[in-house]
């Protein structure tokens, strides 16, 4: 691909999707506070500086200019609050530019639909792309995550990388 690629607002039913910006940082703090988020990735939660400081380090981009990293925060409009985020990282693959995406909503709208909504939405954002297809490493025991990427169309294959199943979703164009 050539040139960044830049996240464009996504709608939904329920949600909007929301090119993240530094100041989502206090608000999403909160959402990604629970321990439990991090059981299956690893890591903990992070203050609303520290939260900052990755967001802005998320936004200047990719060192790599043929990368481009792209991150929404998710607001669950009957609610007027954020509850979770998602992001694609979009590159060079094989057999062509694929995306790598993942997923996570705060504890507390868990088990509302809003991953896979906000799932969906981003993988037909996708499609409009000039990328070969999505993919996605999530945890052989993280059921909930399995679900998601299965409903927005994602397979597991027999690949692990560092312990967690790649799930895949080739386009045709």
């Amino acid at each position: 691909m050539n040139g960044r690629v830049e996240p464009a607002a996504l709608r939904t039913d329920r949600l909007d999707l929301e090119p993240l910006r530094a100041d989502h940082a206090e608000e999403m703090s909160a959402v990604l506070a629970a321990p439990e988020l991090y059981e299956f990735i690893g890591g903990a939660p992070l203050t609303a500086a520290e939260l900052r400081a990755r967001y802005e380090r998320m936004l200047a981009g990719s060192p790599d200019p043929e990368v481009s990293w792209c991150n929404w925060v998710v607001r669950l409009r009957s609610e007027n609050r954020l509850t979770g985020a998602v992001q694609a990282t979009i590159g060079p693959g094989y057999p062509g530019p694929a995306a790598e995406i993942a997923w996570m909503v705060g504890t507390g709208w868990q088990r509302r639909g809003i991953a896979k909504e906000a799932a969906l939405a981003l993988v037909d954002w996708l499609r409009r792309l000039p990328v070969h297809g999505v993919l996605a490493h999530i945890h052989p025991q993280h059921r909930a995550s399995a679900a998601v990427a299965e409903a927005a169309g994602l397979k597991p294959t027999a690949d692990v990388h560092d312990g967690e199943v790649v799930w895949r979703l080739p386009f045709r164009h």
